[in-house]
């Protein structure tokens, strides 16, 4: 003879907190694809950062493919 188990499965939705660490990476990617001109690395790099533009060379073609104009 077999047995049957019941298994139960309870379905409360997407937890508060998944939301919002999804929010957060949201945020600091649109910040570093849309905004960022240097501010991430003149916190090590210094003025110079602004200058060099890292992140803006790095994700150039991204950006205007998101349609953030950048010059």
């Amino acid at each position: 003879m077999s047995e049957s188990r019941q298994i139960t499965v309870s379905k409360k939705g997407v937890p508060i907190i998944a939301i919002v660490a999804l929010a957060v990476v949201f945020a600091a990617g649109l910040f570093v694809v849309g905004f960022d001109q240097g501010h991430i690395f003149s916190i090590v790099y210094g003025e110079q950062a602004y200058i060099d533009l890292y992140i803006h060379e790095l994700t150039h073609d991204m950006r205007h493919a998101a349609g953030f104009p950048c010059h």
